[in-house]
């Protein structure tokens, strides 16, 4: 099967410290070219892949200092797919519904998987505009806030199976890793990690809109020994410093579509306690990966019985529920359905 993948073109496919849906797609790229599919990859140009890579711009947009609006390279970026169109079996998209004009002919030819919360008033318009473009919740839950569209499936996010490796000890510190932002909800870890008089360590990207937010919210929290904030990390780091964590914490306070955090550190055998919000109970099993909870006294009790869950459970979860090949074989059973679909769209023109 002939595939594109077009990705933002923000950050680097991987990315080189955060960037949670660039990585999926090079987590989905890397599985369908190991399945023997002939995938091309519509990207910025320090991207790393076995797949085609067509360089839109010479890096990822985020690094380039010359840049200051991001929307004209992603026009040349659709008008390179557009004129390549007709030589692939299908145009997989990640960047939300940019596409949607230039690409509204073909639709049986489209699939858009939609990466970030649906829940903000301003996309209602755009996807009532255009209900018939295919598309890919990446959880159940990300669906609820959207009008009547054309969703084909939810496909969960996996990452290559040896990516991280389970552990079977830990180091004793609780562990947030992600971005500070109000919706993430540091506050709550570092309270629950001075509730329970453990350690915890921060590993979090301080985006330019959040750097008053962490300025004046949460650095006058970051105080003696029992907190520690690590700053952004790479995926390099990410095993040490989720594998010899005795949990995660991720008290979130907002509709997550998903929570990439979550499976990573359930591939390292770490388990998570998490707030019951967004996709949390679909992606986390109750009292086997770790523990869903509602409340920060309830979270510090989770802490008090964490040492309970087995690690090897945890990572056996992983396996069999969010690994890339899983991911990438659901996607093209989707593609396949789209041929089939322009097939009869021919037949009846």
């Amino acid at each position: 099967m002939k595939i594109a993948q077009i990705a933002p073109l923000v950050e680097s496919v991987p990315p080189t410290l955060y960037g949670g849906t660039e990585r999926v797609v090079s987590w989905l790229t890397e599985a369908l070219v190991d399945q023997g599919h002939d995938v091309t990859l519509f990207a910025s140009g320090d991207s790393r892949t076995q797949a085609k890579l067509v360089p839109v711009v010479e890096r990822a947009l985020r690094l380039d200092d010359r840049v200051r609006d991001c929307l004209p390279y992603n026009f040349i970026m659709l008008d390179q797919v557009a004129e390549r169109a007709r030589e692939f079996d299908v145009l997989h998209f990640h960047i939300d519904f940019m596409h949607y004009p230039m690409f509204r002919d073909i639709p049986n030819r489209t699939l858009t998987t939609l990466h970030g919360r649906l829940d903000l008033p301003d996309l209602q318009p755009i996807y009532k505009a255009f209900p018939h473009m295919p598309l890919v919740s990446i959880s159940d839950h990300q669906r609820l806030p959207m009008p009547p569209v054309n969703w084909l499936d939810t496909v969960y996010h996996g990452l290559p199976i040896d990516l991280f490796r389970g552990t079977k000890e830990h180091k004793g510190y609780l562990a947030f890793l992600g971005r500070i932002s109000p919706e993430k909800r540091p506050d709550r870890a570092i309270a629950i990690a001075k509730a329970t008089g453990i350690p915890l360590k921060i590993a979090a990207k301080v985006d330019v809109v959040d750097r008053k937010y962490f300025e004046t919210e949460i650095e006058p929290l970051i105080e003696g020994p029992l907190i520690e904030f690590i700053g952004e990390i790479g995926e390099t780091e990410k095993q040490e410093f989720l594998g010899n964590a005795r949990a995660l914490l991720f008290p979130i306070d907002w509709p997550e579509p998903f929570g990439l955090v979550m499976i990573e550190a359930m591939a390292c055998g770490t388990p998570v306690v998490a707030f019951r919000c967004g996709s949390v109970p679909e992606v986390m099993q109750d009292g086997l990966t770790g523990y869903v909870v509602d409340t920060l006294e309830e979270a510090v009790a989770a802490i008090g019985k964490i040492d309970a869950i087995p690690r090897e459970g945890v990572r056996d979860y992983f396996e069999r529920r969010f690994t890339a090949p899983t991911m990438a074989k659901h996607y093209v059973a989707i593609y396949k359905k789209l041929m089939q679909a322009q097939v009869r769209s021919v037949k009846a023109a």
